[in-house]
């Protein structure tokens, strides 16, 4: 059994990891040219958050106030700059209230963000951010148990949104927008159901006295060479998930990982590649070797104890595409699972009745190995953020990286990942 203070401790450096690697890529986002100007865009949304479980308590409209800061890039020199056609990156802080105080609570949420033009529009944009949010209210057995959406203080968030500047004037643009927000927690806790808003909103983009200035000597860049690299890569992290909502199984362990790639860079700002990945599970690791319920002999999973390494163990392929904006990489990932038999025992547990005990009693109804599961057995997904310690726009022949990733089995959180890796480009 591991030590509390051990658990805390550990907890307490993934919490300050994550923050730093978040204001690492703040940084680099936001820093990629000192001569970029700042607009001030004070944003109204409001919408509604899907029911996260059958019995989600009852909420009214839900209301967020948000605080934005934009970057503009019109004159960057850099590479990624000119081939995204000029975006806007950013820092957005808010406040959302849920609309039920005393079961939802409110959260707040900083997250960095990319907004572009879209379908070549000069009044259409479209933005994605990736942050974290800090909840004041989480699931609790006793006394929040209805509201299963989350169940950690601190969530990774992520927003979508379209907007469109109806109302274009000198000192300031006036915009609506629509789109997507949704928190969840990576899997470090159990229950972890989320929260999915769809939401509209409002804003105003106010334009000060040096961006007006800026705005109006916007310089012809020269067009930059296309060119295309190869690269390899090396990477490895460790992971933190949970097994089930059973005490002995809802602490966080780790995932070990490795990976292996090769691909192409394209104008220096999009890298397209495949490659192989290993990861060894804990929690599955334990519960095979500690002879845990169903593993047991005469037990549908006994096999797996003669090999509890091999069947902890996880491994596959991948096809993966990152922007490059300098110092930070996006990253999406998708892959497939050549070998995950553990995964079917978390299946069983966590998708059959609530609250499964440590001990399957017989006659409990555990999860189907029906055709969601198939599909999540074997796609694998993952999408986080990197720092880079060399530009890219410099085409480093050698080059080091830092990065928080969220795992997925198909959409659904397998685990919250900090890994380092290393890139060879030719």
């Amino acid at each position: 059994m591991k030590n509390p203070t051990c658990v805390l401790i550990k907890k307490r450096c993934l919490h300050l990891s994550i923050f730093f690697l978040l204001f690492s890529n703040l940084q680099g986002v936001l820093g990629q040219e000192n001569t970029s100007p700042i607009t001030i865009v004070p944003e109204f949304v409001f919408g509604t958050s899907a029911a996260s479980n059958k019995t989600f308590p009852e909420r009214n409209l839900q209301t967020q106030a948000i605080f934005n800061l934009f970057w503009h890039h019109e004159n960057n020199p850099q590479k990624w700059a000119h081939w995204l056609h000029s975006p806007r990156t950013g820092i957005s802080v808010g406040y959302t209230n849920f609309g039920n105080s005393d079961r939802l609570g409110s959260a707040f949420t900083l997250m960095p963000f990319l907004e572009f033009n879209a379908f070549k529009s000069q009044r259409l944009t479209t933005q994605i951010g990736i942050g974290t949010s800090y909840f004041t209210k989480q699931y609790d057995f006793e006394t929040n148990f209805f509201n299963r959406a989350v169940s950690t203080d601190f969530t990774w968030s992520f927003r979508a949104f379209i907007h469109y500047n109806f109302l274009q004037r000198e000192k300031v643009n006036y915009r609506v927008g629509a789109g997507i927000f949704h928190h969840s927690n990576g899997h470090t806790r159990l229950p972890n159901q989320g929260y999915n808003s769809f939401l509209v909103s409002v804003s105003a983009e106010i334009k000060n006295v040096k961006y007006r200035a800026y705005a109006k000597n916007t310089q012809t860049l020269e067009k930059p060479e296309r060119t295309v690299q190869n690269y390899i890569a090396i990477r490895t992290g460790i992971g933190q998930n949970v097994f089930s909502d059973v005490s002995i199984f809802n602490e966080k362990k780790e995932v070990y990982t490795l990976s292996a790639e090769y691909g192409k860079i394209y104008n220096k700002t999009l890298k397209i590649g495949v490659g192989a990945f290993y990861r060894l599970y804990e929690h599955y690791y334990d519960y095979i070797n500690d002879n845990e319920s169903l593993v047991q002999d005469g037990e549908e999973y006994a096999s797996l104890r003669d090999n509890p390494w091999h069947n902890a163990s996880n491994y596959g392929l991948f096809v993966k595409g990152e922007l490059l904006l300098n110092h930070v990489g996006i990253e999406l990932q998708f892959g497939t699972n050549f070998h995950k038999p553990a995964y079917e025992i978390d299946w069983k547990i966590n998708e059959g009745w609530d609250l499964a005990p440590r001990e399957i009693p017989p006659g409990w109804v555990l999860g189907e190995l029906n055709s969601k599961f198939k599909f999540k057995n074997a796609i694998n997904t993952r999408i986080g953020l990197k720092y880079y310690l060399i530009g890219t726009d410099a085409a480093p022949k050698h080059n080091l990286y830092a990065g928080a990733f969220i795992n997925a089995n198909l959409g659904q959180a397998d685990f919250t990942e900090l890994g380092i890796g290393y890139v060879r480009s030719f």
